[in-house]
């Protein structure tokens, strides 16, 4: 039908516009909402592989500036999304923009560790888009980058309780709309904070909620063989691959 679009899209484009009227104080000075200036990566992502009845909802923290920064899929690291997920769409400019952090879309040439890893174990393990999708999807908690003058990244829980109100609550919110829909077995946040945002969001009445190791080259311990300690994880919450 001309115009319709699914639910996961419907979430994101009002989550989108909420979180469009919150203001936030130094030390932030940017804010980059890649579900608007790349909406059409983000949107292609959802309607191609977001399916109601998926076993696993993994859920990471927010987008990294050379991930879904530049290309509106989560953990969307260029090239892992041009050539395993098949998805290269247009991608516009945030109003302000970094002059260290600039909006290239997909001409990015730098890599985003997090998506090498994230997406590089579910092309191992799967082999296909299609078998990695029939069990798995993965989002954000929060779809916004923020950024110190510095070009730093500043994430979400190191904000001032007064901006992190409002803005758990959008996210909270539409994490909820998601899981009601997706209807998953398993919510797995990808790094503890993903995970603490999903125990309150949904409850222990919901789906099983757990964490696997955040991929991040950050993390001393994701430096160590990240893929098998997320399996290892996955299947201690009763996730077989």
């Amino acid at each position: 039908m001309p115009g319709a679009y699914s639910e996961p899209v419907r979430i994101a484009r009002n989550l989108a516009l909420a979180l469009d009227g919150l203001s936030f104080d130094p030390p932030v000075a940017y804010v980059y909402n890649p579900l608007v200036y790349a909406r059409r990566g983000f949107e292609r992502y959802a309607e191609r592989y977001a399916r109601r009845g998926t076993e696993v909802l993994l859920v990471g923290m927010n987008p990294g500036p050379f991930g879904m920064a530049q290309t509106g899929v989560p953990f969307g690291d260029v090239s892992m999304v041009r050539d395993w997920l098949a998805i290269e769409e247009p991608v516009e400019r945030p109003a302000r923009e970094h002059p260290r952090r600039p909006i290239e879309g997909f001409s990015c040439h730098r890599g985003e560790v997090s998506g090498t890893r994230l997406w590089g174990w579910a092309r191992h393990r799967f082999g296909s888009p299609e078998r990695f999708f029939a069990r798995f999807f993965v989002t954000n908690w929060c779809p916004l980058l923020f950024l110190e003058a510095s070009g730093r990244n500043r994430t979400p829980d190191k904000l001032p309780a007064a901006e992190r109100r409002p803005l758990y609550e959008h996210c909270d919110d539409a994490l909820v709309r998601l899981v009601r829909w997706v209807e998953p077995r398993f919510v797995v946040g990808v790094g503890g904070f993903a995970a603490e945002r999903a125990r309150a969001a949904l409850g222990e009445s919901g789906p099983r909620i757990g964490s696997i190791l955040h991929p991040s080259p950050a993390s001393p311990m994701a430096n160590r063989g990240w893929a098998a300690q997320a399996e290892a994880q996955l299947r201690e919450l009763g996730i077989e691959l």
